[in-house]
């Protein structure tokens, strides 16, 4: 059982605390729930994918409840606070690919690349429920003062140089998922 199968939706969808009204998460102990509400893949990304595999992406294939653009993971960051239309969202944590995106791309060592890739996109919580739109404009309301990037973030993960300093600004950061925090609380030194 996977959720990860989207498809592009006509007209409105109901944006709740829960996630977008008609998406279904097979797993809910990994994916889903208030601090990973929506799952946000830029449009830029897809571009370089798309000339990295040689084939066109049809949006949905990294599982994404939505494909924006201008939010690229290095220039969105844990805690930032956006209005899509009149839906209000907080950013919580980068996604974690796991093994079913790579049989959803057909190719077992996807998930390594994309791992690495400093293209995984983001999860939102959801601080303002409502009616999400094709086309909405998306705004900054608040740019968190811990400044740390989607794309940096995914160096608390592995080890490298920076892993330490990575998870000390990580913790600070109060709107870091519950998730996160239990696993980079396990990884500190």
């Amino acid at each position: 059982m996977t959720g990860i199968c989207k498809h592009p939706v006509d007209g409105s969808v109901w944006v709740s605390q829960e996630g977008i009204d008609g998406d279904q998460q097979a797993d809910r102990k990994n994916h889903g729930g208030i601090d990973k509400a929506v799952y946000v893949y830029a449009v830029e990304n897809y571009l370089f994918w798309e000339e990295s595999l040689g084939k066109i992406l049809p949006y949905g294939q990294f599982g994404e409840n939505l494909a924006v653009t201008g939010m690229t993971d290095d220039k969105v960051h844990i805690g930032d606070i956006f209005s899509f239309g009149s839906v209000e969202v907080q950013v919580t944590q980068p996604r974690v690919p796991c093994f079913k995106l790579g049989m959803r791309m057909e190719d077992d060592e996807f998930v390594g690349k994309f791992h690495f890739s400093g293209r995984v996109g983001f999860y939102l919580r959801v601080l303002k429920e409502g009616f999400l739109n094709q086309g909405d404009k998306i705004e900054l309301i608040h740019a968190d003062g811990g400044q740390l990037n989607i794309q940096e973030a995914m160096l608390a993960l592995n080890k490298n140089p920076r892993q330490q300093e990575i998870i000390k600004r990580a913790l600070a950061i109060t709107a870091l998922s519950q998730a996160w925090c239990d696993s980079l609380t396990k990884k500190q030194q």
